[in-house]
């Protein structure tokens, strides 16, 4: 089996959540919206644990966690339902990096008449504040930054982003799904307004994750996507997935609970790998921040001289992804990538490794070692090619 370094796309479940899942199939496989029977009492229990255990992570009420599929319909029902409720002609602030989560269902909030801002970012992926104060119009409902970019680990100033909308009134939405768990969420120290969080994430199943929605006065206006029986107050209709919940809600109190220790032993981990890496190639380019303004685990790398597909298909050995959203018939550069000025040909050779709870010092340095002789192998390969290639005429 290929060691699997790519946790930014997905985790594996951690043992003791599928440990607390199982009797959730079988034995007390209640729904939870049942409530004439003990079957139902159990399951509603069993979800009201989760939904404190979630709230805990994030230093929140419990009231305030709705339940979603993942993050994707979370970010869908925080732009689309605030948009809605709002009326016609709004604005939105969002960032250049942001997930297509965030992109694309602001494309469709243009195309019935709302206007979105994309605030450029630096050459770390960063937005700057201020940029996003100054674009705020009388018009503006929301700003959307996510915590933590998906493919080169930057952190963004929320606090900073939160203070300026409570200052201009205007909501705060931040895409949580790749720090939850990773840094620090104090939402009392760092008040936002809505977060969107995915429990694949982090070492829960797929198919469950949650948005927060701040309780305090005023009440947030958020019209639901589809309705079908009230659930999670009216904002996301349909009976819950407890199994699915009560993973999410143990896989949230371990990250809790083995944070500080985890984080540092990722960090120490990205630093070996992107050391090696650095000692054993040349032309190599580090994308996104270094220290505290970088997640855990992250490392994001473009390589010179080399072909970006030929280098994934020979990577047989290491689970990664491309730092670029390409297929082999038809390539296209990342926007997060372009977005920080990285060259389209450089864009198309980028690796992202995600590095997770079960990567080893042992797994690091095989990848330091196997990565450098696949790309020494494809770069005098290349070279050959050119040698030999037929001169003009």
């Amino acid at each position: 089996m290929p060691i699997y370094l790519d946790h930014h796309a997905t985790t594996p479940v951690d043992p003791r959540v599928l440990e607390k899942m199982l009797p959730f199939f079988r034995e007390t496989f209640g729904n939870a919206a049942s409530i004439n029977h003990v079957f139902g009492w159990r399951a509603a229990a069993a979800v009201q644990v989760a939904r404190d255990q979630i709230a805990a992570l994030l230093n929140v009420s419990a009231k305030s966690i709705v339940f979603t599929s993942g993050a994707t319909e979370a970010n869908n029902i925080a732009l689309k339902g605030v948009l809605a409720a709002a009326g016609p002609n709004r604005h939105v602030l969002t960032t250049s990096v942001e997930h297509k989560a965030i992109l694309d269902p602001l494309k469709r909030m243009e195309r019935r008449g709302h206007s979105v801002t994309v605030i450029p970012v630096d050459d770390e992926g960063i937005v700057d504040p201020e940029q996003l104060e100054a674009a705020i119009r009388p018009e503006t409902v929301l700003i959307s930054v996510m915590w933590a970019n998906n493919e080169i680990g930057s952190i963004q100033p929320i606090g900073e982003i939160s203070e300026i909308c409570r200052k201009r009134k205007v909501l705060l939405h931040t895409d949580a799904a790749q720090a939850a768990g990773k840094i620090p969420l104090d939402l009392i120290e760092t008040p936002v307004d809505l977060l969107s969080l995915s429990g694949h994430k982090l070492y829960a199943p797929q198919g469950i994750g949650i948005l927060y929605v701040r309780q305090r006065a005023p009440r947030i206006q958020i019209e639901p996507l589809f309705d079908g029986g009230g659930h999670e107050g009216h904002l996301r209709s349909g009976t819950l997935p407890v199994p699915l919940i009560v993973g999410l809600g143990v896989a949230c109190q371990i990250a809790q609970d083995e944070l500080t220790t985890e984080s540092q032993r990722l960090s120490e981990l990205s630093l070996r790998l992107r050391n090696g890496l650095n000692q054993r190639l040349a032309g190599l380019t580090f994308n996104g921040p270094v220290g505290a303004t970088r997640l855990p685990g992250n490392v994001h790398v473009s390589v010179a001289g080399i072909n970006g597909v030929a280098l994934l298909a020979n990577l047989r050995e290491i689970a990664v992804s491309s730092g670029s959203a390409c297929t082999t018939a038809d390539p296209e550069p990342s926007h997060v990538l372009r977005a920080i000025g990285i060259p389209e040909a450089l864009s198309l050779a980028s690796i992202r490794f995600g590095l997770g709870r079960e990567t080893t010092t042992d797994q690091i340095d095989f990848t330091i070692s196997y990565f450098a002789e696949i790309v020494t192998r494809l770069r005098n390969q290349s070279r050959d090619l050119e040698l030999h290639a037929p001169g003009p005429g």
